[in-house]
């Protein structure tokens, strides 16, 4: 048998491809839902059941993960099944307790998450195979206990470090909190088109506030301004699409291209800066979303105080004018008046 190469081309795409197509899963119908049936429940009770649903399925964001990343290597389902169940091990969701009980809360470390299921999948590729007969037996014992048990290890230290890093971010947004909004929207705006995910960063570091609603902001800017400056290349299906939240669609643009980014990241610390001066504010899960579903809007109306009219209309203007009107600006700027870029360098090839 042919062995193929354990780290071979696209492996670490595939990790991160795995990681952002599994946490965003586990998410949106918590981001989508769960507001509005806050909302619901003091006339309709029985909306509790969509809450628990959603926290419920935050808790599976490892195993998820697990199964995203193994999809993405064609694995088995005895080896997918082994790179979830280690995922889910060294995730932080789920707690030893007394009496041999375990403690499901929250969706767990994601960066911990990310490490253990790495050491898995290198698991599995390492084994291809080599157990024949016994693959049934062995493949997911061992991948649990050592891929898993490492991730066991790995997650105080990985804590800490996130931990130390969400200190350190919430210090300087509360020093100062107009130019770091400036940094994270610019920063966020990059990572949107790039094999990160974003939803998985501000997990991991825990971005909540001021900073939260900065980088969902960012990526508000990068999806209207890639749709707005390439209109005229793109059809109209594509461009709602951007303007919906898909702006990972033009990921092969900017790799070709990056100074297409160049009026996109303008857009963004303007806006950046605009959302921090209006008093925008956002929790870790709605800060990688951008305009999708709206989760931004609405987590900035609900940490505002509530659904009254000058919070609706700063949350409109912060998410969705601002950053509509400077795409319309920089576009004619970035095409017009000094031409570094044309709405062609934004076409997006459909296969």
């Amino acid at each position: 048998m042919t062995k193929k190469p354990i780290f071979e081309k696209g492996f670490g795409m595939k990790i991160l491809n795995g990681i952002a197509v599994g946490s965003v899963v586990v998410l949106i119908p918590g981001a989508l839902l769960n507001e509005l049936f806050k909302a619901l429940l003091p006339i309709f009770p029985q909306g509790q059941f969509v809450l628990d649903a959603t926290s419920l399925a935050m808790t599976m964001m490892a195993v998820v993960i697990g199964y995203a990343i193994s999809m993405q290597f064609k694995f088995t389902p005895i080896e997918t099944a082994s790179v979830a169940m280690a995922a889910g091990l060294g995730s932080g969701a789920w707690k030893f307790a007394e009496g041999g009980s375990f403690l499901f809360a929250g969706s767990g470390d994601i960066i911990n998450i990310s490490i253990t299921a790495t050491i898995a999948t290198i698991m599995i590729l390492y084994i291809n195979g080599r157990f024949k007969a016994y693959t049934l037996l062995l493949t997911p014992t061992l991948v649990l206990i050592i891929a898993g048990g490492i991730g066991v290890l790995t997650l105080p230290y990985v804590k800490m470090f996130t931990g130390g890093l969400a200190s350190m971010i919430g210090s300087l947004m509360d020093f100062q909190p107009i130019i770091m909004s400036l940094l994270m929207a610019s920063i966020f705006a990059v990572m949107i088109v790039s094999p990160i995910s974003t939803v998985g960063i501000a997990l991991a570091i825990n971005l909540t506030g001021v900073g939260s609603a900065a980088a969902n902001i960012g990526i508000c800017a990068t999806a209207f301004g890639l749709a707005i400056t390439g209109w005229k290349a793109n059809s109209t299906g594509i461009s709602i699409a951007l303007m919906a939240g898909s702006p990972k669609m033009a990921m092969a643009n900017v790799i070709k291209k990056p100074k297409i980014m160049l009026p996109i990241v303008c857009n963004a610390a303007i806006a950046g800066m605009i959302g921090a001066i209006l008093g925008q504010q956002g929790t870790p899960m709605s800060a990688g979303f951008g305009i999708s579903g709206f989760i931004g809007p609405i987590n900035a109306i609900n940490l505002a105080g509530g659904w009254t009219f000058i919070n609706i209309l700063q949350a409109i203007i912060a998410f969705i004018v601002v950053p509509v009107v400077l795409s319309f600006i920089f576009r004619y700027v970035f095409t017009t008046m000094k031409p570094i870029v044309s709405p062609e360098d934004y076409k997006i090839e459909v296969q």
